[in-house]
């Protein structure tokens, strides 16, 4: 099978071809990556001569590119995004572009193409907030976007789903929980804290840290969309989730006990600006259908990561300068 994969050179993308090649090494990925400031070939560097991996770099947004690259390929798995909240909040532009035109570009190349297979990447925070006794989010949950990001993804998902009721164009959709894991660029919380921690800063925890995230490892969520991809219903949602949800305050805790720290690291900041409540991910609909569960213990998990980021400090330690 050829397969092209949209922003493989990002935290979850890369992670993913590592998966599909170890689990699929006939198959032929194409990785499509414009290498912005989250796109790392480092990533890669353990596939790069892979005679069944190659990388393109360009933006999905470049329709003759895109056309070209998609001839030919059986599938399109999309995970290139624009993806940090902060960074939204500040200018919006660059993710109404990527994260709303990209996937329009994308969804046509597959339409002129014959209806090529479309599975596209989404994320828990298009649902928007939910109080602390709510129920998790579901397939049926209602939109409710709260940030530029968000408002661009949950835009994102409903051009897929129209290019599948317009154009029958064969496509699924995956929202997930946070994730975590190896080469997560260090803006994002779980990494942040780890490096700064080794570097010997504080942790900045947002107002009194009482947000709840739900967390799945990478490895969790990408065969969550390898069972989506060979068994899912065309046309559906899944909702993939970790079954760890966990305040800010708890995550922040945990990752200086287990570096050996004490709370004198954590440095109470000016909250984030719209910042959600709490995301939560009922999973039911992929155990039933697809006999998806993660299977990596969030405290397990998290030593891993914490033991990857103090072993890989060539990786992170250029990102953070």
């Amino acid at each position: 099978m050829k397969i092209l994969v949209t922003g493989g050179a990002g935290f979850i993308g890369s992670n993913f071809i590592y998966y599909w090649l170890a689990k699929y090494p006939e198959d032929q990925i194409t990785n499509l990556d414009l290498l912005t400031y989250a796109g790392n070939l480092d990533n890669l560097k353990d596939i790069a001569t892979n005679q069944n991996y190659k990388f393109v770099k360009g933006d999905i947004c470049d329709v003759k590119l895109v056309n070209e690259l998609v001839a030919g390929q059986d599938l399109i798995i999309h995970f290139a995004a624009e993806s940090h909240v902060d960074r939204s909040i500040l200018n919006s532009a660059d993710f109404i572009k990527t994260n709303v035109e990209g996937t329009r570009v994308l969804l046509e190349a597959a339409k002129n193409q014959g209806g090529i297979r479309f599975h596209y990447i989404s994320t828990d925070e298009v649902f928007g907030s939910l109080s602390l006794e709510a129920p998790g989010f579901t397939e049926n949950s209602p939109y409710d976007p709260r940030s530029p990001y968000s408002a661009s993804k949950a835009a994102a998902d409903h051009l897929v789903r129209a290019y599948y009721h317009t154009y029958k164009l064969p496509i699924t959709i995956s929202n997930c929980s946070n994730n975590y894991g190896p080469y997560q660029h260090p803006e994002k919380l779980i990494p942040l804290f780890i490096t700064n921690l080794i570097q010997g800063k504080k942790v900045p925890v947002y107002g009194q840290g009482a947000n709840i995230r739900d967390w799945i490892h990478v490895d969790d969520h990408n065969r969550g969309v390898d069972l989506i991809i060979k068994q899912g219903k065309i046309g559906e949602t899944y909702c993939l989730g970790g079954n760890s949800g966990k305040t800010n305050l708890e995550i922040t805790k945990t990752i200086i006990k287990l570096m050996g720290q004490g709370e004198d690291m954590i440095e109470y900041v000016a909250d984030r600006l719209g910042h959600d409540l709490r995301y939560a991910i009922d999973f039911s609909k992929a155990q039933k259908e697809l006999n998806f569960s993660p299977l990596k213990n969030f405290a397990e998990g998290l030593q891993e990561t914490i033991d990857w980021y103090k072993t890989n400090e060539w990786w992170w330690g250029k990102l953070k300068k």
